[in-house]
């Protein structure tokens, strides 16, 4: 086996940094239409005014909202089905590039939808800014995957969910009436991620293709050998990380279809994992909180925006924690302990929110309960529930497992951010019960299918799925797997 001990380089590091600009953006867009929602809203209603001289019922208000949020889910689980075309035909590296093109033609048309007095346009750029997102979620953790060493992989990995959560504390912020959540300036907020946007362009073209992907999927030993020479600095490494690569290149196919994929028999139990981890994460209520936190506070707090920020802080606080502990505790403890912990807070919430009319001094435990439940999410099921389909499929299974990943994460967040505003008012606080659900199963398939990929290499654990009958086996690192 290779060795997997590897150093940090310049060149690494800019790598991984150039990438993840790009969830940084998506951050930013997911953040900045919170606490404007209102203004924005205005703008809305004025140019239904204008057209129709009279204004939208708050029913219609209601919808055209939750559609202008939830679009761009709905563009990513769109862009979702590009990922293997993409990173197949062009590399991870240039795929990336590629995508950019649509963050800032979203951008772009935001930013005029203000001048041309068109919701729609408003609408539409936030449909094109969804393709990006569905496609850059998972070329990057593609491109992260595959440029790093084995001990840095996670870690690495969990860096794409650190820029997430930074794009959406820096949305807030922008998003605040002190700053440039305003009637005149909402349009030119939107527009701000052109300069992650554009930074990427300055950046990542100078940083070396996927040295897997030049290898196994184009067959260019040496493009790939020169490649890993500029990630890892050491000839040594390169040799003996090369040698790892042709051992998994000679076991697997060199190209595998979606008909393949679903058929294929060692990836039956990998797929399940994948779809009951991520749906798991994404319908476990986080992204309610993310999207409709200032409306959930508005009612019962004055300073609602800011609770909302501090939400955003917590968030990054958690992230940066899951950063230094993913290679410490490993994927499956930490999604073990976020899934049980976002089902605790959850089940507690419907409680406090059903007695607070009755008992108002609980409202400071409830602004608590939504801050646990964000940083529990951001300790495992966020970050890892992006990244452990790159590490559970091979060099050919891998693109669309990743698109997978992809079209059930931004599906569930679609779905939520399309329902949960009806179904508060339906459910109340019994919504959380239906979150509280959710995230224990969720635990439960973590508990009894994931196996421990941390320091392992990705032949070594896609060997445990080959050939799979489903019959379950207990290892020595304790945990179930499938032989």
């Amino acid at each position: 086996m290779a060795s997997t001990e590897s150093h940090l380089t310049a060149t690494l590091l800019v790598s991984v940094l150039g990438a993840v600009l790009g969830p940084l953006q998506i951050g930013y867009h997911t953040g900045n239409v919170n606490a404007p929602a209102r203004i924005i809203e205005e703008f809305f209603n004025s140019t239904w005014r204008a057209r129709r001289n009279q204004s939208m019922s708050d029913h219609s208000l209601t919808l055209l909202w939750s559609l202008s949020v939830s679009i761009k889910d709905f563009g990513a689980l769109l862009g979702s089905l590009g990922v293997k075309h993409l990173a197949d035909s062009y590399g991870r590296r240039n795929s990336i590039l590629i995508a950019n093109c649509l963050s800032v033609a979203a951008a772009c048309i935001m930013f005029a939808s203000k001048a041309s007095g068109s919701f729609e346009v408003l609408i539409l750029g936030r449909l094109v800014f969804g393709l990006f997102c569905g496609l850059v979620m998972s070329l990057n953790q593609l491109y992260i995957q595959e440029v790093s060493p084995t001990n840095l992989r996670g870690a690495f990995a969990t860096l794409n969910q650190v820029s997430l959560a930074s794009g959406i504390l820096i949305g807030m912020v922008a998003g605040l009436e002190t700053t440039l959540g305003t009637k005149s300036n909402w349009a030119m907020m939107l527009s701000l991620s052109l300069i992650p946007a554009l930074t990427q362009y300055l950046v990542l073209p100078f940083c070396p293709e996927s040295p897997r992907y030049l290898l196994m999927n184009q067959g260019e030993e040496r493009k790939a050998e020169t490649a890993l020479l500029r990630l890892r600095g050491h000839a040594d490494k390169v040799s003996s990380e090369l040698e790892e690569m042709k051992d998994e290149a000679a076991h697997t196919l060199t190209r595998v279809t979606v008909r393949d994929f679903l058929r294929k028999r060692s990836y039956r139990q990998p797929i399940l994992i994948v779809l009951l981890v991520n749906l798991g994460s994404q319908l476990s209520g986080f992204n309610a909180i993310i999207n409709y936190s200032t409306k959930m506070f508005q009612a019962k707090f004055d300073e609602a925006k800011y609770l909302t920020l501090g939400v955003g802080v917590v968030n990054v606080t958690f992230t940066l924690v899951a950063f230094f502990f993913m290679e410490r505790a490993g994927r499956r403890k930490l999604l073990l302990i976020g899934f049980l912990s976002i089902g605790v807070c959850n089940f507690l919430m419907t409680i406090v929110d059903s007695v607070l009319h009755l008992v108002p001094e609980l409202q400071s435990l409830q602004v608590l309960l939504v801050f646990c439940v964000v940083s529990a999410y951001e300790l495992g099921p966020g970050p890892i529930s992006w990244f452990i389909a790159a590490e559970l499929f091979d060099q050919p299974g891998r693109p669309i497992a990743m698109a997978l990943t992809s079209m059930v994460n931004w599906g569930g967040k679609f779905v939520l951010a399309l329902l949960f505003p009806p179904l508060l008012k339906i459910c109340g606080a019994y919504v959380y019960l239906i979150f509280t659900a959710v995230a224990l199963l969720a635990f439960a398939i973590t508990w009894l299918r994931l196996p421990e990929t941390k320091g392992r290499t990705f032949d070594d654990i896609a060997e445990e799925f080959r050939g799979a009958e489903g019959i379950p086996l207990h290892n020595s690192s304790g945990f179930n797997t499938f032989a």
